[in-house]
């Protein structure tokens, strides 16, 4: 029988989730920045495959040590499934949907992930929502519209795409943590792999003879969404996809961030006041929720994947 974790340490496990969960987000701007740069010159599916070659520098080395038969020891197969296609129809569906819109545009979409999340959470894996905190997480999200303010270019097929994404991203997120007893490496090899097949399938007749930097650009960003993804499926295992989803809003900050250092984009007063309302939103959800009421021993995966 498994010893239970005292409550300091499932107050620790809880924190750390929400360490990786910002770490991830981190990253996923990054991926987001390299993705819009790299889809305006190359097709979704070229840049899908060689992003999914380039996983594997990080995947390699943690299917190896973990056995590559492991990789197919997993939990309710249907399910699993389900969260491959999820969340290869998400990545698709951002790089279709920023080929065309603004990052913005596609950006304010995604941070509608935590609402979706919280409903997802709420009904399927068990995680309460108080009233309070739906509406700090609709504050939230009221927040992200101020500072991102959607083009009328949101009513155009792109902007269908990236709300569908959206909410397969959300819905991979809450698999992710129902089936968090199945290993991180393996989570995120099948879905590399699902994501590798279809961009294989879509670049047909679609390729472009590529510069080193360019083909280092796509590698590249197959190493930062990889741990991305790692650091994500991890959190998830270790704190309630309710608590960690509104964290997500940091990626409007890490996007002003990176807007800045690399284009040379200054903060509007719009960005400024949606930034502060996202920030003390999620320091509100934050503090209210009781960690050791709502992570259960039980929550936390056994084996310490």
């Amino acid at each position: 029988m498994q010893p239970q974790p005292s409550a300091t340490g499932l107050r620790n496990f809880v924190l750390m989730g929400v360490v990786l969960m910002l770490l991830g987000d981190f990253l996923f701007a990054l991926n987001d920045a390299m993705g819009k740069w790299l889809v305006t010159s190359f097709s979704v599916g070229q840049v899908l495959l060689i992003r999914s070659l380039g996983c594997f520098i990080i995947l390699g080395p943690l299917i190896a040590r973990q056995g590559p038969a492991q990789l197919f020891k997993v939990e309710q197969k249907g399910l699993q499934f389900l969260r491959v296609l999820l969340a290869t129809l998400d990545v698709g569906l951002f790089y279709a949907a920023v080929a065309y819109l603004p990052l913005a545009d596609v950006m304010t979409f995604y941070m509608a992930g935590p609402i979706y999340v919280a409903a997802l959470s709420h009904f399927f894996l068990n995680e309460r929502i108080g009233w309070r905190r739906w509406l700090a997480v609709f504050v939230g999200f009221c927040g992200v519209v101020i500072a991102l303010r959607p083009s009328s270019a949101m009513l155009s097929l792109p902007s269908l795409f990236g709300i569908v994404g959206s909410l397969s991203f959300s819905m991979a997120l809450v698999l992710n943590r129902y089936l968090r007893n199945t290993s991180d490496t393996t989570l995120v090899t099948w879905q590399m792999i699902a994501a590798l097949a279809v961009g294989a399938v879509l670049s047909i007749g679609a390729w472009q003879p590529t510069t080193p930097v360019e083909l280092g650009g796509m590698i590249g960003l197959g190493v930062v969404a990889s741990c991305a993804h790692l650091l994500i499926t991890r959190s998830l295992k270790l704190a309630p996809a309710s608590l960690l989803a509104p964290l997500q809003y940091s990626l409007l900050i890490w996007a002003i961030a990176l807007g800045y250092l690399f284009f040379g984009d200054v903060p509007d007063l719009y960005v400024i006041t949606g930034g502060t309302i996202i920030v003390v939103a999620g320091l509100f959800i934050f503090h209210r929720k009781n960690l050791l009421e709502t992570v259960p021993p039980e929550a936390v995966a056994p084996d310490g994947h």
